[in-house]
């Protein structure tokens, strides 16, 4: 799951383009921001693991149709308990198209079918490069985001990170090249994803809830067409897999995106984008505790290298008054 972003990148499914940050405390939320903070923290750190769990029953594919299904069943039922209507417009409409390819049918695709064969906890730390492939994307012109001495270094150690978590020195003994490989293709996905809807969607109208629902409502209908060429319908709906891929969507791809956008304009997008750090944790230790997934010292290391690298992306030069 890809985190919020700074008002310097894209207003994504994951970023309202119009919030404002208030004082925290100061929002309309029932708990706490904090309490929200952590909550979702959890659901997406939970979310690679309710991803394993569902690939135990059901094709990848399928997985990810289940996800958008629920997601944007949970934010149309929002947005019909606030009578908000969806955005209107064919031009809108195809750029969500394109949109929902790159943030939501093609990751969720490839993170499913990278948990085949690898821990949900690599899955997890792979989805922390996505702040690392955006400052490579910044590289060849396709970010308007300005590289630094800083920005390189953390792109530099982020790199070393990722090495780390494979056990590069070992030759990558024990880790399944093509799973990992498709994970970091997923969170390639994402920064493309957010460069390409802040240039064709920036200024849309319709509230942030209103063009995530109707994103996800596009991304279930090319996943159901993906899903009924390439899969068969499944012969049973087990109770475990069946729970894991409808709170997948429910919780981690529609109530934490609304949750996500009440974060955002009451501390602000820089404060919110801190969860992103928090979910190769959280994912890390669910995979073990959960799941039995075996943990060795390099993991957590080069996870907290990927981190600190990934932060170093995301520091931004203060320019002078």
């Amino acid at each position: 799951m890809s985190a919020p972003t700074t008002s310097r990148r894209a207003p994504s499914p994951t970023t309202p383009p119009t919030a404002r940050p208030s004082a925290p405390g100061t929002g309309s939320g029932r708990f706490d921001w904090r309490l929200r903070f952590a909550f979702l923290s959890v659901v997406w750190g939970f979310s690679f693991l309710l991803v394993k769990v569902g690939t135990e029953a059901f094709a990848p594919f399928q997985v990810a149709l289940g996800r958008v299904l629920f997601g944007a069943l949970a934010l149309l039922a929002v947005l019909l308990v606030r009578r908000e209507p969806l955005p209107r417009g064919p031009r809108t409409w195809g750029h969500l198209t394109v949109a929902a390819l790159l943030l939501n049918t093609a990751p969720f695709s490839l993170f499913a079918y990278a948990e085949l064969t690898i821990p949900s906890s690599l899955a997890g730390i792979c989805n922390a490069t996505s702040p690392l492939w955006g400052m490579a994307l910044s590289l060849v012109a396709l970010s308007e985001d300005r590289p630094t001495r800083r920005r390189f270094a953390g792109l530099g150690l982020g790199f070393l990170g990722v090495l780390t978590v494979l056990g590069a020195w070992q030759g990558f003994a024990g880790i399944d090249a093509k799973g990992t490989a498709l994970a970091l293709l997923a969170s390639l996905c994402y920064p493309i994803g957010w460069i390409y809807v802040r240039r064709t969607l920036a200024g849309t109208q319709g509230s942030p809830v209103a063009l995530t629902g109707a994103q996800l409502m596009v991304s279930t209908v090319q996943l159901a067409a993906v899903s009924a060429l390439f899969t068969s319908a499944p012969a049973s709906f087990p109770l475990w897999p069946t729970l894991a891929v409808a709170a997948l969507g429910a919780l981690g791809t529609g109530m934490a995106l609304q949750m996500q956008y009440g974060l955002v304009t009451e501390v602000g997008p820089t404060t919110a984008q801190m969860v992103t750090y928090f979910i190769p944790v959280i994912a890390t230790a669910a995979g073990v505790m959960v799941l039995g997934e075996q943990l060795h010292w390099n993991t957590p290391v080069g996870a907290v290298i990927v981190l600190a690298g990934a932060a170093l992306t995301q520091a931004r030069t203060r320019r002078p008054a």
